[in-house]
């Protein structure tokens, strides 16, 4: 029973550890839960988690030849998520808050939407390969005495620690939500557009060196 505990523990640590750093999906969760809700940016949180669910496999399934081609062209897909990301934050920096700040109608595909958003731009991403595999050795979580029950308990265990990070912030982001008005969400908006636009073009530089000057 300890040794289910333990596996339980470990993978919801892992997904936390996955989604807590304040990257750019972090960033666009934010600014979703202020802009249009609690719900459609805990959906992004959920594209995102499930994103990572998937490099977490790879990962421990062992797919080399994927982790291979990701390895080996982490270059171009670095500039590519990074091209994403400016374009997002461009829109973003001339989107109009006072639309969004309206009360929303609810509409299903939306949430689909937010959703894609947050695995596409998280998959954008397969550097994050790298940070799960440091952390699925400094936990020691693919252990080869395990059976098939205790991966699939893991695996459970890291997608329940990753949504209930998202679930966590935008609940927190969303109490706030309230004092902000449209003047405040057009700083809010400029901010972070600013803020995703420099981490891109930083990425999209460190990608174009590396693709023509290494």
């Amino acid at each position: 029973m300890s040794l289910f505990i333990t596996i339980i523990l470990t993978g919801i640590l892992i997904g936390v550890l996955i989604s807590a750093p304040m990257g750019p999906i972090g960033v666009l969760v934010i600014q979703r839960t202020l802009n249009k809700g609690r719900w459609p940016a805990f959906f992004t949180g959920i594209g995102a988690s499930l994103s990572d669910l998937f490099y977490c496999l790879l990962t421990g399934l062992g797919l080399s030849f994927i982790t291979d081609f990701i390895e080996s062209n982490q270059t171009i897909l670095q500039i590519i998520g990074s091209l994403v990301l400016i374009i997002y934050a461009i829109y973003l920096f001339r989107n109009n808050p006072s639309r969004t700040l309206k009360p929303p109608t609810i509409v299903a595909n939306s949430y689909w939407r937010d959703f894609a958003t947050g695995f596409l731009f998280t998959f954008s991403n397969p550097l994050i390969l790298f940070f799960i595999i440091g952390l699925f050795a400094r936990f020691n979580f693919m252990d080869a005495q395990y059976r098939f029950y205790h991966y699939i308990l893991g695996f459970a265990s890291i997608i329940i620690g990753a949504i209930g990070w998202w679930f966590i912030i935008t609940y927190s982001v969303n109490k706030v939500r309230a004092h902000f008005n449209v003047r405040s969400m057009w700083l809010v908006n400029r901010i972070i557009s600013v803020l995703l636009f420099a981490m891109a073009t930083v990425g999209f530089v460190l990608g174009i060196k590396d693709l023509f000057f290494s």
